[in-house]
């Protein structure tokens, strides 16, 4: 890949990663519809890390102070607020991690396509419509309960599907559960780290195994632009859900719907 190719497919992985909007079918399309050639498992390694990195440093003190809560829910067996959601995010991720191993081959092989995505774009895009607007809005994610968490780590299992979007897969389900767009949103992006780290080590694991000649200028550069933008896209998404809501997102993913729908029937 060229160095625009690789900035132009870092930036869709770094905006998209936390948005409801799937970024796995913004990395699938321009393939589809460009003709770009595939980008490979190492970038596919490279973007994913950049990711990985920004929700980490941006979530730094949250995340420290979750570890250290659940160290001591380990050794002293006493619980408080922080304890409590690390416990949720383990328990919401291993939906994805079980889906994950199953279904992993089957959706390589039969679900990347505009058509799937398509579908799944505007399917999900009402569904988002639908939660948010029927959402009591209350909780927070320290009141979610390991019951509401393992329904959305359901929900992040079946953004495996591309299209569906992991973020607004689970952003979808805990409206439905009552949380508001904030917490929602940080229990989203909480959930991406173990999920983040799990397939980078896979794909790595993958990358390694394949022998697949290595491009480093592509994944430094995919790291780099992928981390900017998708730690900007936190910081600006979290401070502007309240006032605007998820409709932008959803009138985004009918558009992106109706123009897939487009360019395969036409």
């Amino acid at each position: 890949m060229d160095s625009i190719q690789v900035i132009i497919l870092a930036l869709i992985q770094g905006l998209t990663e936390f948005l409801p909007i799937s970024s796995s079918a913004h990395l699938i399309l321009p393939a589809q519809l460009l003709g770009w050639e595939d980008q490979g498992l190492s970038f596919d390694v490279a973007v994913n890390t950049g990711s990985l990195l920004a929700v980490v440093l941006y979530f730094r003190h949250e995340l420290l102070t979750m570890a250290k809560a659940w160290i001591t829910s380990l050794v002293k067996r006493r619980l408080c607020d922080e304890s409590k959601l690390a416990w949720w995010i383990i328990l919401a991720t291993l939906p994805a991690v079980f889906f994950g191993f199953a279904a992993k081959d089957f959706i390589a092989t039969h679900l990347r396509s505009a058509g799937v995505i398509a579908v799944t774009t505007v399917v999900f895009g009402l569904l988002l419509w639908w939660a948010d607007k029927m959402s009591r809005h209350e909780l927070s994610e320290y009141q979610s309960g390991w019951k509401k968490a393992l329904m959305i780590g359901f929900a992040q299992a079946m953004a495996l599907i591309p299209g569906t979007s992991r973020s607004g897969a689970t952003m979808t389900a805990a409206l439905m559960l009552g949380l508001t767009r904030e917490a929602a949103a940080r229990f989203s992006f909480l959930m991406s780290v173990p999920v983040s780290l799990g397939a980078a080590m896979l794909v790595g694991k993958d990358l390694a195994e394949s022998g697949q000649a290595i491009d480093y200028h592509a994944m430094s550069l995919g790291i780099l632009v992928s981390f900017v933008a998708a730690y900007a896209c936190i910081h600006y998404f979290l401070k502007i859900i309240s006032r605007m809501g998820m409709m932008p997102f959803v009138l985004y993913r009918l558009a992106l719907g109706a123009l897939l729908c487009g360019f395969i029937f036409l």
